[in-house]
């Protein structure tokens, strides 16, 4: 709705469900050291190619060129996640918060969100829903059984 919104025409290549379109605000999801792209980098599409199937896109100084078939490593940046938002900074954000995602509601969370915005933070939801994400200071205990992975085989 973001993307039909606030780029509403122009040139478009569809992968999947998925389309990009010339001026779309995208994120780079995996690592790409051949390109020297990683994983959170946010960029614009600012070359569409239908001929020649390529696209590129404009990270801060440099322009990167994709093919098609590279797709799957980009996503639409118009929302993301406060996890994906870690570690940058964005002139205006907005975070919902609701009961229905009690999960979510933790302190360090909210926290993160907040301090992602650069000049406006909207929060956006029921006063409840940020009062119980305020009070909860507990994180859930990840078993990821690191520590085991670490251990040399014998």
């Amino acid at each position: 709705r973001l993307q039909a919104s606030l780029n509403p025409n122009g040139l478009e290549v569809r992968r999947g469900e998925r389309s990009f379109r010339l001026h779309d605000k995208v994120m780079q999801i995996r690592n790409n050291y051949d390109k020297d792209v990683f994983n959170g980098d946010v960029g614009r599409i600012v070359f569409l190619d239908g001929k020649e199937r390529t696209l590129s896109v404009r990270y801060d100084d440099r322009v990167v060129p994709y093919d098609f078939e590279e797709l799957d490593e980009l996503t639409s940046a118009y929302a993301i996640s406060i996890h994906k938002s870690q570690g940058s900074e964005y002139p205006a954000v907005v975070i919902p918060l609701m009961m229905q995602h009690y999960v979510l509601l933790q302190r360090n969370l909210v926290y993160t969100g907040v301090t992602r915005g650069k000049k406006l933070v909207v929060l956006v939801g029921e006063s409840r829903a940020l009062h119980m994400a305020v009070k909860n200071n507990k994180t859930r205990t990840r078993h990821t059984r690191l520590a085991l992975r670490l251990q040399p085989l014998t």
